[in-house]
């Protein structure tokens, strides 16, 4: 019998050869990147990227999170793992202040670091944005290797159509996120949490503030950059 309402192997289908084109064009544009149809599959694709005794720095990323490297890695136990935003039961980060923000900066020193991207266009560039910036400024200078993790739904067409993703699906998401799970309330004011939509505000709990656009790497870090392309839905 058919399932009319079972759109798995549709879904499947069309997530993975957007995906294979995208991960085409970032080789071209000298980003190691494979495809990976499951997070299973994804997850191993990652750890055989982490070479053991290294130093292991995550940035902020839920498809990081969803697809298990850093429990894996810790179970695994043969890497320095730092994580800034590991969390409590109850939302909160384990480290606060300071110390917080000293193993944010060891991502610039770490061999490798890892973390996701809110977009990449299926010519192969790729897009982030941050309200600080500590998880764009590493993938651009200052470790060794850095891993992307990114499902499929965050393929788009081009740039034009990535820079909307970032401000009417991720930012918003976001946000909303933050002032639900992490207590911070003030997210939750912003207008495009609000409203749904982006007004390009310039409120103080903006969350879009710095946006980087990576169209490839020069051949002397060629290989540098590792993207994993997930053929399911993975973070925001």
């Amino acid at each position: 019998m058919i399932d009319e309402n079972d759109l798995s192997q549709e879904r499947t289908h069309i997530y993975g050869e957007r995906c294979k084109k995208a991960a085409a064009r970032l080789q071209k544009r000298n980003i190691h990147a494979v495809y990976a149809s499951t997070r299973e599959e994804a997850l191993a694709e990652v750890i055989a990227m982490i070479p053991e005794d290294t130093k292991v720095v995550k940035g902020d990323s839920m498809s990081v999170d969803q697809v298990g490297v850093m429990d894996e890695l810790k179970r695994r136990n043969r890497n320095e793992v730092i994580d800034p935003f590991d969390r409590d039961p109850d939302g909160r980060t384990v480290l606060q202040g300071e110390e917080r923000r000293r193993a944010q900066k060891q991502a610039f020193l770490a061999d490798i670091f890892i973390t996701g991207a809110n977009a990449v266009t299926l010519d192969g560039k790729i897009v982030s944005t941050d309200a600080v910036g500590n998880r764009v400024a590493p993938v651009i200078f200052g470790p060794e290797k850095v891993i992307l993790v990114i499902g499929a739904n965050k393929i788009v067409k081009d740039l034009e159509s990535a820079t909307r993703r970032v401000h009417e699906v991720a930012a918003p998401i976001n946000a909303k996120r933050h002032a639900l799970k992490h207590h911070l309330p003030e997210f939750g004011q912003l207008p495009c949490v609000i409203t749904g939509s982006c007004t390009d505000c310039n409120q103080d709990w903006r969350i879009c503030r710095f946006t980087v656009i990576i169209e490839g790497s020069m051949f002397p870090q060629k290989g540098r950059i590792n993207v994993v392309l997930v053929g399911e839905e993975l973070g925001i």
